[in-house]
């Protein structure tokens, strides 16, 4: 992992989208700053668009697209996408499996829950669950006294041995049915909300994360970076971001962009230079 200071100008002048995670990525001590929102106000009067990739729930995504400065979002690990029109005023909802299978799929995972709740003293069933449409998620360190990341892998594998998906982000471990990811959404994402295929505009994107479950991001865009308290979880991604921050969480995001931007400030100074001359 590199520097996000020596991220070079001619990559900077190249991104056109802004991927994130949210939590410990854009959130402090489980606190969105003021300044992360200053910075995703900043990157849309910079002409880039923003799309949060995450493990919340439907329910706080609904929430997200329709008042954050963002272009919609992709919402508990790839089961789904919310972007709101803003012409239409209508809120377009893409789910990965139909409602059906969902409800077929709850009643699967709350046999799992059962099951993980007994095995693993501490863990409970994130406080978030409510609002959730497709995923089960395990909380080890948001509500709850922190497990070890021992005990997070023991959730995610007693997933695994059920049958079902699994990821572990920095405060829940989240398990479904479905053969998704934040990747494969975020394709869909891209070929229908902006007509783009993902493969080909790669390049222009930079995603930033802070844990397990943001590994396939991390490993398919070349400019992948991670706040940085990724540091915490090295050695345990098949995929570690290219570059790093220097500040944790939120402030690691602020400082991103604003190492991102500072081409804009560098090419208003030197057109100011040329006219003076």
């Amino acid at each position: 992992m590199l520097p996000f200071s020596e991220f070079p100008g001619e990559l900077k002048s190249n991104i056109g989208y802004v991927l994130t995670d949210i939590d410990d990525t854009l959130t402090s001590n489980g606190r969105l700053p003021a300044l992360v929102f200053t910075a995703m106000e900043n990157l849309k009067m910079a002409g880039i668009r923003i799309v949060p990739i995450t493990g919340r729930p439907a329910g706080w995504c609904d929430h997200i697209a329709r008042m954050w400065p963002v272009d919609g979002l992709v919402g508990e690990n790839g089961a789904f996408y919310y972007s709101y029109d803003w012409t239409r005023k209508k809120m377009l909802r893409r789910y990965w499996k139909t409602e059906k299978d969902r409800k077929k799929d709850r009643k699967k995972l709350d046999k799992i829950k059962h099951e993980i709740l007994k095995k693993i003293p501490g863990c409970a069933v994130a406080s978030d669950q409510a609002f959730r449409e497709a995923d089960l998620a395990i909380d080890y360190c948001e509500d709850v006294p922190p497990l070890t990341m021992e005990d997070a892998e023991e959730i995610a594998e007693f997933f695994h041995v059920s049958g079902a998906r699994a990821k572990i982000s920095s405060i829940h471990v989240n398990g479904w049915f479905g053969d998704y990811d934040k990747l494969a959404m975020t394709r869909l994402f891209f070929e229908e909300v902006f007509n783009e295929n993902l493969e080909s505009v790669k390049d222009q994107v930079i995603f930033t994360g802070d844990s397990p479950n943001d590994s396939p991001m991390f490993g398919y865009f070349p400019s992948s970076v991670g706040v940085a308290n990724v540091l915490h979880f090295r050695g345990k991604m098949t995929h570690e971001p290219a570059w790093v921050t220097e500040k944790e969480g939120g402030h690691g995001f602020a400082e991103m962009v604003e190492t991102l931007l500072s081409r804009h400030r560098s090419g208003k100074l030197s057109k100011g230079s040329n006219s003076d001359r």
